[in-house]
């Protein structure tokens, strides 16, 4: 048996800041669970993993899993502590990536992504081989790290021996060591490793114009960018440069600027690079070389570590999360940063030595940032992780100890998009398929895609190319599928190879699938069995690029359409016109092609991909289509038949129920036939008529809008369950109160008809119904005997008051002004002349017959002398009468 690799934590520890902690964090991990804080920079990633495998390793002897937020990152931290170790990657420090995994027997320890840590939660729950799991840049609150930290705790309830402990820069640390510590846990420890900040210079470099526009980052801004970090570079001496921009087509464009500026070596840094290209800009300065300027997105935020820098240019933007759910789109969205993240960015600059931060924005524009960025659960589309959460046994995450839990509506669209998949049953429970599918290292619309296509096209590789080409980041010029499918084959499309590869690990999936082998026979992270070397694929006779015959485009047209549809049924689509290039998705959206699209001729589409747009761009639909494929109607009928209905729509057009016999697919209206009404089209077509044109099209006498105005002050002043009488609360609950009246109708019979006060009724609450009118009565008994009706408050006026209004001589001796709703609101009352005009308004009567009623008697009394103005109002007979003349 040989003996476990122990990691020379003095050597790994050299000059790190977090090694001075050693001692704390041992005591910490012995808790079983822990969070860490610590600045970037401080060497947490590099040290606190090999700690925790070392401890691991004498108590288990299981692995340790380090989860990094981005395949950079994973790189990048494995080859920093194998180097350090002394090692060889896939020796004692392995990786594991989508499509790659380096690892053997002797690996102690492993960095890996979210995703793949997820998927294997779910097929291994315990992590039987497993002693401990560390997540790293918890306060990014990224949803895939936010639902591991959430199952890995539910998972120490069963394994208390799993150690697990979470590590950031910055977070809400007592929230975290909350959700570690377990349901009436102590909250799990904390350790704090303060950062040795050398001096650090913030400057500001504001452009002349906006920062964006609304095609997203200003050319004219990024011109501004290139010339500030140019300057700043070449001021700064013999320094590296760190330059912050929101996403990759930013760094593409900034580099190309800046190498037109500068002699100094430009990098680009983001996800989409080959991994050589992504190690050399992670690598730091080599010895002999030049000043380097390395532009990124995020990614070296606090994910990573770029060796040398003492300049930072920061753009201060961002691209985060933003789902339109009345669209159904989810996509990033260019925006200010948070303040948190300048302040991680800008520390960069100070971490071996004195720094300089240069931010090319006002410091009012700064002072407007947001303090933090939201979770990515609040704004993502969640359907891969409603999926996987109903895998887990938590539907919805109802149970799961989450920092944020999901979104009531968008956990609900979701749940939704599975049950149309055919992923989850109707509690929300994973079926077979989607069991399958959440074993895939791929999303689960591109999951469903790629098992589904293959068995419609009975062709693995075929499906393999479509859903390798959705699935990452190629565009599709005027939204062409197709097209971009030829240019891939052919190599012509960046990316190319990158594409090919990844053909051949989905199809291997795919065809292991078919087979009932374990997600084509290879590790479900990595595309390949455990320990097997990394190699380039793809040189095969399958990827020789050719020029596609006809035939064989249409084939790609098929393919690409049919898997688009498998993947998303509610975004078939159809064009609203013969010579529009606008479409009406299933779903309801309407999007536009863009301008020139070779896909303009084509009456139905599979859609992929919609963005929010304005102006000429979405043809006046607010979206527009960026991917997409053909499909012949037979088939679009034929995959999206979940979403397919037959139904009668009937509606009052001029004061008569019409109704059409309608056959549509989700919101695409496919025929419509005019049929005669009958007795069951009446009651939904009169609600529909109501609700698109509001309760007025009712007949509200008197006593109705009394009765809704007494129950509106009872709602406002007590509440539930005394219901609430706006239109909207109204209309909402339509059913309960005017449902059984709606359906006795006849076709012939009209809306007036109705007696709305007893329809109100029926929403009164048992037994408080019996209080009605001791709360809110109808009339007010005044001392002359009569009974005066109570005008109640508009039901938009919120602070409005009931009112009386009376002849103040029928008020005489009344000193207690009346309080209605168990005393909370008192009655305003509003004292009339003879002639019914107001004399006064007041809800204090002993008051006013105490002061203001004095000088009323004086002005009136001689106006009105056949009606009684005594001196002393108390003792006087109140009474509507005049007075009779004497004799």
């Amino acid at each position: 048996m040989t003996s476990r690799h122990a990691f020379d934590l003095a050597a790994l520890g050299r000059a790190l800041v977090v090694a001075r902690a050693e001692g704390d964090l041992r005591r910490a991990a012995a808790a079983g669970a822990m969070v860490v804080t610590a600045p970037p920079g401080t060497g947490k990633t590099t040290f606190v993993p090999p700690l925790l495998a070392n401890l691991a390793g004498q108590a288990l002897g299981g692995t340790t899993l380090l989860v990094q937020p981005r395949r950079v990152a994973v790189r990048a931290a494995a080859r920093r502590i194998a180097q350090l170790d002394g090692s060889a990657i896939g020796e004692a420090v392995g990786y594991t990536v989508r499509g790659e995994r380096h690892v053997s027997p002797a690996t102690v320890l492993e960095v890996m992504t979210p995703g793949v840590l997820l998927r294997r939660l779910l097929a291994d729950p315990g992590l039987d081989d497993v002693a401990c799991v560390v997540l790293d840049e918890v306060h990014e609150r990224s949803l895939d790290t936010d639902l591991l930290l959430g199952m890995l705790a539910d998972a120490r309830q069963l394994r208390e021996d799993l150690q697990v402990t979470a590590m950031s820069a910055t977070l809400d640390a007592q929230a975290v060591a909350a959700v570690l510590g377990g349901d009436g846990g102590a909250p799990a420890p904390i350790v704090d490793v303060p950062s040795d900040l050398h001096p650090l210079e913030i400057r500001y470099a504001p452009p002349a114009g906006p920062r964006l526009d609304a095609r997203g980052v200003s050319r004219d801004y990024l011109d501004h960018l290139a010339r500030t970090a140019a300057r700043e570079h070449r001021d700064a001496g013999d320094v590296d440069a760190l330059v912050f921009v929101p996403g990759a087509r930013e760094v593409d464009e900034t580099v190309r600027r800046l190498r037109s500026l500068t002699d100094a070596e430009v990098l680009p840094l983001h996800g989409r690079l080959p991994a050589r290209e992504q190690d050399r800009a992670t690598s730091g300065r080599r010895e002999g070389e030049g000043p380097r300027i390395v532009v990124s997105t995020a990614l070296a935020e606090s994910s990573l570590t770029v060796p040398g820098v003492r300049l930072v240019i920061d753009a201060c933007l961002s691209r985060e999360v933003r789902r339109d759910r009345a669209r159904g789109m989810t996509g990033l969205v260019t925006v200010s940063a948070s303040r948190a993240s300048i302040e991680q960015r800008a520390g960069r600059a100070a971490r071996q030595g004195p720094g300089t931060a240069v931010r090319a924005c006002s410091e009012t524009d700064v002072a407007r940032m947001a303090p933090s960025a939201p979770p990515e659960i609040t704004a993502a589309d969640l359907t891969d992780a409603a999926l996987l959460l109903a895998c887990w046994g938590t539907p919805r995450g109802e149970g799961l100890p989450l920092l944020t839990p999901p979104p009531a509506a968008s956990i609900a669209d979701a749940e939704a998009t599975l049950r149309s998949l055919g992923l989850v049953d109707a509690e929300g429970r994973a079926t077979a398929e989607g069991r399958a599918v959440s074993t895939l290292p791929i999303g689960v619309r591109e999951a469903r895609a790629l098992l589904a296509g293959t068995r419609e096209l009975g062709d693995a590789q075929r499906a393999a190319e479509v859903v390798a080409a959705l699935s990452d980041d190629h565009r599709a010029d005027g939204a062409d599928v197709p097209s971009l499918l030829v240019a891939l084959r052919s190599g012509r499309a960046p990316g190319a190879e990158r594409w090919r590869r990844e053909v051949q690990r989905l199809a291997r999936i795919a065809r292991g699938q078919e087979t009932g082998l374990p997600t084509g026979g290879m590790s479900a992270e990595g595309g390949r069995p455990p320990g097997t070397p990394g190699r380039r694929e793809g040189s095969g006779a399958a990827n020789r690029a050719s020029m596609p015959s006809r035939r064989e485009h249409d084939v790609l047209e098929h393919a690409a359409g049919t898997l688009i549809a498998l993947a998303r049924p509610e975004r078939i689509a159809r064009r609203t016109g013969d010579a529009s290039r606008s479409y009406l998705l299933a779903s309801g959206t309407r999007a536009a092609l863009p301008e020139g699209s070779p896909l303009r001729e084509s009456t139905w589409l599979a859609v992929w991909e919609v963005q929010r747009a304005e102006g000429r761009a979405a043809d006046g639909t607010g979206a527009v289509i960026r991917a997409a494929a053909p499909l012949d109607e037979e088939t679009a009928l034929r995959l999206g038949a979940p979403l397919a209905s037959e139904r009668r729509r009937a509606r009052v057009d001029a004061g008569r129920i019409s109704v059409r016999a309608e056959r549509s697919l989700g919101a695409i209206t496919l025929a419509s036939t005019p049929v005669a009404a009958e007795p069951a089209d009446v009651g939904p077509a009169l609600a529909a008529h109501l609700r698109e044109n509001g309760l007025a099209a009712l007949t509200w006498s008197d006593a109705a809008l009394a009765l809704r105005g007494r129950l509106a002050l009872i709602h406002r002043e007590l509440g539930a369950p005394w219901p609430a009488m706006d239109d909207a609360a109204l209309l909402e609950r339509l059913e309960e109160w005017l449902g059984g009246d709606l359906a006795r109708m006849r076709p012939s019979d009209r809306l007036d008809r109705i007696d709305v006060v007893s329809a109100l009724r029926r929403l009164l609450p048992w037994p408080e119904a019996a209080r009605l009118d001791e709360l809110a009565p109808e009339r007010l008994a005044v001392p002359s005997g009569s009974a005066i009706r109570i005008e109640y408050p508009a039901l938009d006026d919120p602070a409005g008051r009931p009112v009386v209004a009376v002849k103040l001589q029928e008020c005489f001796g009344l000193a207690e002004t009346p309080r209605l709703v168990d005393g909370r609101v008192s009655v305003l009352f509003h004292l009339l002349s003879p002639a019914r005009r107001p004399l006064a308004v007041t809800d204090d009567l002993r008051s006013f017959w105490s002061g203001p009623y004095q000088q009323v008697r004086s002005e009136m009394r001689g106006r009105y002398p056949k009606h009684p103005w005594p001196e002393d109002p108390w003792t006087a007979p109140a009474t509507a009468r005049v007075t009779r003349p004497r004799r």
